[in-house]
């Protein structure tokens, strides 16, 4: 896809009273198909208990009826899930989540969005002390970092692991006792809080909580460690807060009803169009966005200049996921398959709006699309700055070789997207529309906690 891929999306669930566990957290995981489509998994306790499911693929098609039957332990209290995109690891069954291991604390699962910039490091030691590993996933490097402190409760262990794992993450933790959630001093990767009726939730997004019977409290604070104790949350503030959390979490990867450190994806969206609009006016006769990402840019770009939303591109409800095609040809028809203009644009000037250009390839097909349904001019106008640097926190950018404005200027761009003018927000517009601090390193390449000494996604996967 033209687009960063996915990173992953996590659950938790601790409640007092018996739950249909592996039901609630199906819902969840629907609720966070967006965040990941190549693996699921979940891990149930009823205290004594602990079954794990996981594959490969989407959740519908990991947990079949007969799957999730094998879940439903009748006491169950404990729960923890996982939708995974691989952006340390390759697309493995071994690789699923939750990971799980035999430690000191009893069977420990934890389930991860994000990013270690040093698991190399971690690894190698961690080898040279004997221990051995069962997948190539970063993820791992903190579960055996975790049984290694078995000696200490599993909220204070996860406490001390923080403070050698450096990167940016958002996890969570199940023993048969507790769930336990953590977040990296930046705050890179989101994780919300919710109260059940007898109990709590975790979520990488909100709407999971609500869709689970959750009411949404607060999110994790960057730094912080939060548990559940004899039904009571608990709190610990494991690192000094550094707030840098991820910028595209509110211009493409949230849902656009999510809540995210207090602020709302959609009215981010609306803003960063408003913005785009105030830096990059466009003489034209109607705002068309790219669907779906585009839409709440699209909305804002339109109430600002005054022009008409108009439904310009058709996107195919059924054509599923972009799977990599083998020849370039079929690659282009994919594209068609998914979008499709519609006669709003015969004639008519657009202003093209969408999220982000990370290779062009689709870009460069949207625009001829609608020039050849007779569009007499496309302004192609991006509501986030050009992407010029990977991102090594949870977010496959792709290599920089691969970006686009890594290798080109604006204007180059434009010729090759084959739009009559291209404009991207500025740095300022964006953190001007979310309100708050942001990581940019995408854009900018200042990475706010740290880079790998080796980038590759399959760095650990190398003997």
């Amino acid at each position: 896809m033209d687009k960063p891929q996915e990173e992953c999306g996590v659950l938790g669930i601790y409640s007092q009273a018996p739950l249909d566990m592996a039901g609630l957290l199906h819902l969840g995981l629907l609720a966070l198909q967006h965040r990941g489509q190549e693996a699921a998994g979940m891990a149930v306790s009823d205290g004594k208990e602990f079954l794990v499911e996981k594959d490969l693929g989407l959740v519908n098609q990991v947990f079949t009826e007969e799957r999730l039957s094998r879940l439903r332990l009748p006491g169950a209290r404990l729960g923890l899930a996982h939708t995974r995109y691989s952006t340390t690891g390759s697309n493995l069954r071994f690789n699923a989540q939750p990971l799980t291991a035999r430690t000191a604390h009893g069977v420990l699962a934890i389930a991860h969005n994000g990013n270690f910039t040093n698991a190399k490091p971690l690894r190698d030691w961690l080898l040279g002390e004997g221990a051995t590993f069962q997948s190539t996933s970063d993820t791992e490097v903190m579960l055996l970092l975790l049984a290694r402190l078995g000696y200490l409760p599993l909220p204070q262990a996860a406490a001390e692991a923080m403070k050698v794992l450096e990167g940016g993450y958002a996890i969570l933790l199940m023993d048969r006792k507790t769930v336990v959630a953590l977040r990296d001093p930046h705050g890179v990767r989101p994780l919300a809080i919710g109260k059940l009726p007898q109990g709590f939730a975790f979520a990488s997004e909100p709407p999971a909580l609500e869709l689970m019977g959750a009411q949404y409290l607060r999110d994790v604070r960057p730094g912080e460690v939060v548990w559940v104790e004899e039904g009571e949350l608990q709190s610990l503030q494991a690192l000094p807060p550094n707030p840098a959390p991820c910028a595209f979490e509110w211009i493409y990867f949230a849902r656009p009803d999510s809540l995210l450190d207090g602020v709302e994806a959609y009215e981010a969206r609306v803003r960063m169009g408003m913005e785009l609009f105030r830096e990059a006016p466009a003489e034209a006769d109607m705002v068309v966005p790219v669907p779906d990402s585009g839409i709440g840019a699209a909305v804002g770009y339109a109430r600002a200049s005054g022009l008409p939303l108009e439904y310009g591109l058709y996107k195919n409800p059924y054509a599923g996921r972009t799977f990599i095609q083998p020849t370039q040809a079929l690659r282009d028809l994919k594209t068609r398959l998914k979008l499709s203009p519609t006669s709003a644009v015969r004639g008519k000037r657009v202003v093209l709006i969408d999220d982000s250009i990370v290779r062009g390839t689709t870009s460069r097909h949207i625009v001829a699309m609608l020039k050849e349904a007779g569009a007499v001019e496309v302004h192609f106008r991006v509501s986030s700055p050009p992407i010029r640097f990977p991102c090594y926190y949870g977010i496959d950018t792709a290599a920089r070789k691969e970006l686009i404005a890594a290798e080109k200027s604006v204007e180059e761009i434009r010729a090759y997207i084959g739009a009559d003018t291209l404009a991207f927000l500025s740095e300022e517009g964006v953190k001007r529309a979310i309100g708050g601090p942001v990581c940019l390193a995408c854009f900018n390449g200042r990475y706010p906690a740290g880079v790998p000494a080796e980038g590759e996604k399959l760095a650990l996967e190398i003997p």
